[in-house]
Formats: structure tokens, C-alpha cells, sequence
């Protein structure tokens, strides 16, 4: 018992145990404050100013609306499930944070000739992860609307299942396509491919609008709120909740863009790749540290454009019809995403052929 204990590396548990705590709490903080800017954007494009009122430029407006959650009262229905009641928004939360275990942040930190990674698991199946953790997100909010007891967040459970059932096929169909072309699931390798050559948006921007539209539909965000549709189900799957539990479900929304951005930036934009910089040479001349660093930075920089895209259409685009939400996802993307991936394959024996283009 002893040799086995001693033949573990405690440091590598330690040094992944800080940085999922490092992980996790950025990601709620991101999602706290792009409510903040959410808020912000939409006043810039009503022509008002926002929140203004805590901190400078409201920058503390988040600690209060978070402080007004947990001050709230705590309600729940008499006549709900109440242990699914409250497993529901757990586990939206869950499933929104799972997905970040899999993102390569930056390549490695060199600390007294160790290297320290900064990618908490490089499984070789990265990107079935990433479609097995969105995949459950489907069940907090079924659960929700379930165990609400309340025909208006059930319609609307409803509606959102089979919003994100519908638009994964399109999303894994785009996936296999990217899959032809790099040969790999893992996404740290995706990442080092693409630091080599041409990002992947670059040989499948099909491929990225497709997903990009999914992510949308995925996130529950506008035009695809319709499982949130106010004029219609009263308020939507979490009608029911209050305090916390409420606060679950709109924080894993935030967390949900934060970590689609993520990883759109990885599959197709080169992850923590430096643009026109050889990150290698640079790493040699300044220090893996410093790159490591600034490679983070960079991811972090493709995020926020991201997420600046996500709260730029949610306040420009108006909500469709459940109708036409369902024939844009079966009608046109799955097709879509059939013929991109045909295409792709095609492309690609023709290369195995010895075919140059």
C-alpha cells in the first residue's frame, strides 16, 4: 500500500486540482460580468447608457445582481418533484463547466524544469467529449420543466429538447467533416496542426457557419430563445425558480457562450495560436513562460470577439417562429452539412490520390 501511494505524482494531482480551480472560477467570473456587458452593448445599440449606478461605469453591477440572487427568497412549488426541482439547474450548471476540462488555455508553463500543462485532460476523443457534455445539457433543462409541475415550463422543456436535438445532428455533421481533414479528436493536436499550417476556418468555412448557427441555437440564444419565449410561455422552462436555483440557469447560459467560444476558437481559429508570430522562436527568445502567457491572451482575445458576436446578434436579430426554427435546422443546415461533408471527403481522397490543389 505504501509503494503504491509513493509511486503516485502528487504533484501533477496538485498542479490539476489548481488548475481546475483556476478554470472554474474564471469561468464564473467571465459569466458574471458579460451580464455586465450584455447590458452594456444593448445600451450602446439602444442609445442609452446601461448600468451605471455600482462602480465605475457600473463595473460592480454583477456583485449586486449575484448579492440580489442569494438574498432572495427561496421558493419552492408544493406541488413539484422537489428533488428533481432542484437537480434540474445543478445540473445545467454541470454540464456547462464539464466542457472545460477538454479546451487546450495555452501549450505549457516551465516552472523549475517542470512542465505544467495547461490543458487539465488531452484525451484522445476530445471532441466526443465535447458532443457526450452538450448532449446532457439537454436533461436540465427537461428536468426543470418537468419537475416544475407547471404545463407552461413543460411546453417549453419541450421546446427547448428538441431545439438542441435537432441542431447537434448538424453540429456533428460538421464535426466529421473537420475530422476528415485533421485525422485527430484530440483538440490540443487540432491546435498544434493549425499552429503549422493555415487555420481550419480557412479550409472549412462552410463547416464553421454551420456550427457557429449551432452554438447559437445550443446556447439557447437569440434567435433560438424560443424555450425562453416570454410572449408566448408566460417565461419559459425556468418560470418556477427563483433565488439561486434561478440564477443556475442564467449563469449556464454565460458559461455555455464562454465555453462555445472556446471552442470554436480551437477548432477553427487556431486555439491559443498567435497570429503572425512563430510561437516556437519567439518561445526560445523570450521564455516558454512569457509565451505561454500571451498564447492564453490570444485565445482569450478570439473568445471576446465571440461573445461580443453572440450579444451583437441577440440585440439585432428579432426571435423566429418555433416553425421556422425547426425548418432552418432540418430543411437547410442538415443539408447543408451533408454536402460540406461529401465535399470534404471528396477533396480529401483526392489528396490520399496524389492529387495537388
Amino acid at each position: 500500500m505504501a509503494s503504491l501511494l509513493l509511486s503516485v505524482d502528487w504533484a501533477l494531482i496538485l498542479e490539476k486540482c489548481i488548475l481546475i480551480a483556476v478554470i472554474i472560477s474564471l469561468s464564473l467570473v467571465v459569466a458574471m460580468y458579460e451580464t455586465w456587458a450584455e447590458r452594456k452593448v444593448a445600451a450602446v445599440m439602444q442609445d442609452r447608457r446601461g448600468p451605471n449606478r455600482a462602480g465605475i461605469f457600473g463595473i460592480l453591477q454583477p456583485l449586486a445582481d449575484g448579492l440580489k440572487l442569494f438574498m432572495k427568497e427561496e421558493i419552492i412549488p408544493n406541488l413539484s418533484n422537489k428533488f428533481l426541482f432542484v437537480l434540474g439547474p445543478g445540473l445545467a450548471m454541470l454540464t456547462a463547466m464539464m466542457t472545460s476540462a477538454i479546451i487546450p488555455w495555452s501549450s505549457h508553463l516551465d516552472i523549475k524544469g517542470r512542465i505544467v500543462s495547461l490543458q487539465i485532460a488531452d484525451i484522445n476523443i476530445g471532441i466526443l467529449y465535447v458532443f457526450g457534455v452538450v448532449s446532457m445539457g439537454v436533461y436540465g433543462i427537461m428536468i426543470g420543466g418537468w419537475a416544475s409541475n407547471n404545463k407552461f415550463s413543460l411546453l417549453a422543456a419541450i421546446r427547448g429538447a428538441s431545439q438542441i436535438i435537432s441542431y447537434e445532428l448538424a453540429m456533428g455533421l460538421s464535426f466529421i467533416a473537420l475530422l476528415m481533414l485533421t485525422g485527430t479528436l484530440s483538440l490540443g493536436t487540432i491546435v498544434t496542426q493549425q499552429q503549422d499550417h493555415l487555420w481550419n476556418i480557412v479550409y472549412q468555412p462552410l463547416g464553421f457557419f454551420i456550427f457557429l448557427i449551432c452554438a447559437f441555437a445550443e446556447c439557447n440564444r437569440t434567435p433560438f430563445d424560443l424555450s425562453e419565449a416570454e410572449n408566448e410561455l408566460n417565461f419559459g422552462y425556468h418560470q418556477e425558480y427563483s433565488s439561486m436555483k434561478l440564477g443556475f440557469y442564467l449563469f449556464s447560459e454565460y458559461v455555455n457562450m464562454f465555453i462555445s467560444s472556446a471552442v470554436m476558437a480551437t477548432l477553427f481559429f487556431g486555439g491559443y495560436d498567435i497570429p503572425f508570430v512563430n510561437d516556437i522562436s519567439f518561445g526560445q527568445a523570450h521564455g516558454q513562460n512569457l509565451l505561454a502567457l500571451l498564447q492564453g491572451l490570444s485565445l482569450f482575445l478570439k473568445i471576446a470577439v465571440f461573445i461580443f458576436f453572440f450579444m451583437w446578434v441577440r440585440w439585432t436579430i428579432p426571435r423566429f417562429r418555433y416553425d421556422q426554427l425547426m425548418r432552418l435546422g432540418w430543411r437547410i443546415l442538415i443539408p447543408l452539412a451533408l454536402i460540406n461533408m461529401v465535399a470534404t471527403g471528396f477533396l480529401v481522397l483526392l489528396k490520399a490520390h496524389n492529387w495537388h490543389f
